[in-house]
């Protein structure tokens, strides 16, 4: 596998909204083992395939608990969200040494495909919330710090 380069703010390719992807083939699982060795090499939780040139809807995401594997989010789509929110610090690879503090949803219900095209749906509250949240506005061309304003 490879590591990538993450691209940074303000290039405008973190702009870009995503393709939803139609196969899943080896192209697509070669890209998700890409995904997490650029995600680990720079000690992140996440990472959206727009942040490493890619405008496809794909997400990895490391352990967090509750869950004790890791994620692969593929076309991802938001269910439910609830109206308590939780107000933290958040921090994005793509805009390196920088951090706010942000609203988000304290417990949202998805659905995706994981890597072998299997529809799944997954509950996730508090870290894990947050951090697919954050993932999936990549997927729209949206950045923390949009919130900020």
């Amino acid at each position: 596998m490879s590591i990538h380069k993450i691209l940074q703010f303000p290039d405008h390719r973190l702009r870009i909204k995503s393709k939803p992807i139609k196969k899943i083939n080896q192209k697509i699982v070669n890209i998700i083992n890409d995904m997490f060795d650029t995600m680990y090499a720079n000690n992140g939780i996440g990472l959206a395939a727009p942040q490493i040139n890619i405008p496809k809807q794909i997400i990895t995401i490391s352990s967090i608990p509750p869950h004790k594997s890791e994620l692969i989010l593929i076309n991802p789509i938001i269910l439910k969200k609830n109206k308590k929110y939780i107000y933290t610090q958040e921090g994005c690879l793509s805009i390196p040494e920088k951090t706010a503090k942000i609203n988000r949803s304290s417990y949202i219900k998805i659905q995706a495909f994981n890597h072998l095209g299997k529809l799944f749906i997954l509950e996730a509250r508090s870290l894990l919330s947050i951090c697919i949240q954050h993932e999936i506005d990549h997927l729209t061309g949206t950045l923390f710090i949009d919130y900020i304003c």
